[in-house]
């Protein structure tokens, strides 16, 4: 059974990684980060990214205007773009390895141990890069939070709230740590893959008819 399932198992868990990688490729460069609604004029929402910020109109208008300068951001927007461009190589490196160590592709049929290695190293990325893609999102939401609650602040400055972005984001984080788990607990199997199976049988039957032949008078 462990033989059956375990093909599938990689397929899915690649599957989640993959769904995981492009909802945070997307998500790192989408402006809704934060969203601000105005009080004073009801008709316009202010919306904030990594890399730009927008003011979306009821009327369905949307302009936008990249930030000037990098280190005039927040500290909490900085980091976030260092570890969103993390996160993404090495999600996009995990596929790639994981991609060679899967049993269903048959270059490399008879290097099981090599093919493990490849999907465990692609596992661990698979990890980082969901980590690293948590991290900022949690980062910006603490922030956001903090300067909602701030009492510092009058009651009549706007405050920034939870932008759509953010939870694409944490659950672009837990689709790449779940697939890069289901990755890594293929490999705990000790069962021979059936490849292997197949290629030892068939050189055992080659060695028997060799046999015959030097046998035959």
């Amino acid at each position: 059974m462990a033989l059956v399932y375990q093909p599938v198992m990689q397929l899915s868990g690649m599957l989640v990684c993959l769904l995981g990688w492009v909802l945070s490729f997307f998500f790192t460069y989408l402006p809704q980060w934060k969203n601000l609604n105005l009080e004073l004029n009801e008709l316009e929402i202010w919306t904030m990214g990594l890399w730009q910020a927008c003011v979306v109109q009821e009327e369905g208008g949307m302009q936008c205007k990249d930030f000037d300068s990098f280190l005039a951001l927040p500290p909490e927007l900085r980091i976030s773009r260092i570890l969103m461009f993390f996160s993404n190589g090495s999600g996009l490196l995990g596929l790639l390895l994981s991609g060679f160590g899967l049993d269903c592709l048959k270059i490399g049929e008879r290097q099981q141990e090599q093919k493990k290695r490849l999907l465990l190293f692609g596992g661990m990325l698979f990890w980082i890069s969901g980590i690293t893609a948590i991290v900022p999102v949690s980062w910006v939401a603490h922030s956001t939070v903090q300067e909602f609650w701030d009492e510092n602040i009058p009651d009549i400055v706007p405050r920034w709230d939870f932008g759509e972005a953010l939870f694409v984001g944490w659950l672009a984080g837990l689709c790449l740590i779940l697939g890069g788990s289901l990755l890594n607990c293929t490999i705990c199997s000790t069962e021979v893959h059936p490849s292997s199976v197949h290629y030892a049988v068939a050189e055992q039957q080659d060695q028997c008819q060799c046999l015959e032949t030097e046998t035959r008078p």
